[in-house]
């Protein structure tokens, strides 16, 4: 066993472990990432890396940034790692395929230096900054849309002279400087799981300027390009298991590996005003990147299956008894369920998708999901709801309102949601409810005992759809059949073996 960094990296013996063959030292930051978490590291940071080992984009290295006090773990990890870490792809039929990343070549911890992360942004070197900082990440209120200039940080962010605490703060400093300096602005682009990311991202940085200086916030929205995009691979948290098998199998040692699935997909905008790397060169057998002049057809194919697909195993799931997805996703009666919600109320909201073949995606989906290597748990998919279930969901449950179309199995997913936000499984055994409304939504699903409309009252997370019968009406349904009989039972009322002829035919 050998500890993963530069200095060991040339001696270690990897065997089928494929390791960075350029040279790190000739790399340069070109990209200044926030939020270094698995999800980057799987995707943009391992594109990156390929096309570098290709023989190309070396001034398009990585620097990483972490905001949070949460960050402090992966600024020592990479710190000591010298910015590599492994990749491992855990294939459905037990193979692993394991990879070090060399493309995040710095890492800032913002507490510790904010001007040293600004002076890094408003070098002419930095063309791109990107963001995976989660769909809650943006400030924007649920319901009206609008950035939360209230915020206690954003506040003090705004407040004049004040030294940064939020990405908005440091990001729209740089700006303000490459301004006045004369340096074009880079891009900004969201990697988040939010429709329209690259939108919505102006829209928080926009507003954040503006509070800042009106002048400043209309040079940014008239200057700085937000592309949107659409990332798909799923990426579980990294465990104890994982670090151990990884020395197992490869003997490596390394304090923070990445493992996910084989498959990718990444959708990118065509909107780089200052370049970017050559992205669909890294394309491979296990996924491709598309650079496109609209991502909104298949960002809402992702969210709106994969994702809302993931909220329609994670609840009941739980409730069920289970803890990995997997397990979930083998149930016939949950498959039977998924399929159905995205056959009848997922896909009638899509927008036409030249050359994918949906029924093909759906299925392949389900399998996805079904893989037990990956080992993804319930509990990751059922945090921070509050942000997943109103970007992802309600969406649907609007359009398919809007159009007249069936929303009973959206209305399910809603229900097991506020079942399991209650507290407590069937067996009585107590929930960690993980939110960023936690005390709001627990509080919801208590009352919900005594006014079964109380937690879809709440409409800072719902707006108006209590005010729909349309919806109110199978929700109910569905949460008292979730209390009397059980939610492998819930759906065996809602989706009968008979009325399903996909799952027939599989």
């Amino acid at each position: 066993m050998v500890a993963l960094n530069a200095e060991n990296l040339s001696s270690l013996d990897f065997g089928d472990v494929a390791v960075p063959g350029y040279d790190r030292g000739a790399v340069t930051a070109g990209i200044v990432h926030f939020g270094v978490g698995g999800f980057h590291r799987a995707h943009q940071a391992m594109i990156v890396d390929s096309l570098m080992d290709a023989g190309g984009d070396l001034d398009w290295g990585i620097c990483g940034v972490g905001v949070l006090a949460s960050d402090a773990r992966m600024r020592d990890v990479l710190r000591a790692q010298d910015g590599l870490y492994t990749l491992v792809l855990k294939h459905p039929d037990g193979r692993r395929e394991a990879r070090v990343v060399g493309s995040i070549v710095d890492y800032l911890f913002a507490p510790d230096d904010p001007d040293a992360v600004i002076k890094r942004m408003s070098d002419p070197a930095t063309r791109i900054v990107s963001l995976t900082i989660t769909e809650g990440g943006y400030n924007i209120d649920r319901v009206t849309g609008a950035f939360d200039a209230l915020a206690p940080d954003v506040a003090h962010d705004a407040t004049p002279g004040a030294t940064p605490r939020t990405v908005f703060g440091l990001v729209t400093e740089a700006l303000r400087r490459r301004r006045e300096q004369g340096i074009p602005p880079f891009t900004v682009m969201s990697c988040d799981n939010i429709q329209g990311n690259g939108d919505v991202a102006r829209r928080a940085f926009t507003a954040f300027a503006r509070l800042k200086d009106a002048g400043l916030g209309d040079w940014v929205e008239a200057s700085v390009a937000f592309p949107n995009s659409m990332v798909d691979r799923i990426t579980p948290v990294t465990t104890d298991t994982d670090r151990a098998e990884l020395v197992e199998q490869f003997g490596i040692e390394d304090a923070w590996p990445v493992v996910c699935e084989p498959f990718f997909q990444w959708v990118v905008e065509e909107n780089f005003p200052l370049g970017r790397p050559r992205f669909t060169d890294a394309s491979n057998d296990n996924g491709t990147v598309q650079v496109v002049t609209d991502v909104a057809p298949y960002e809402r194919m992702k969210l709106r299956l994969l994702n809302v697909g993931h909220q329609a195993i994670a609840y009941f799931g739980f409730l069920s008894g289970y803890r990995f997805a997997h397990e979930a996703a083998q149930d016939p009666v949950i498959a039977r369920f998924v399929r159905r919600y995205m056959d009848e109320e997922g896909t009638p909201t899509l927008q036409p998708l030249p050359g994918v073949d949906l029924e093909a995606y759906k299925t392949q989906l389900i399998q996805r999901f079904a893989n037990q290597e990956v080992r993804d748990t319930l509990s990751r998919l059922c945090m921070e709801s509050s942000d997943r279930i109103t970007k992802w969901l309600l969406p649907v449950v609007r359009d398919q309102l809007a159009s007249g179309g069936p929303v009973q199995l959206s209305a399910a997913i809603v229900a097991s949601w506020a079942r399991y936000a209650d507290g407590y499984d069937e067996n009585g055994d107590a929930i960690d409810v993980i939110d960023n409304l936690k005390e709001r939504v627990t509080a919801n699903a208590a009352r919900q005992h005594d006014d079964p409309t109380a937690f879809i009252a709440d409409r800072t997370i719902f707006g108006d759809l209590i005010d729909d019968d349309r919806f109110v009406e199978p929700y109910l349904w569905a949460l008292e059949s979730l209390y009397e009989f059980g939610a492998r039972a819930t759906l065996e009322r809602l989706c009968p073996r008979s009325v399903s002829r996909q799952e027939q035919e599989q």
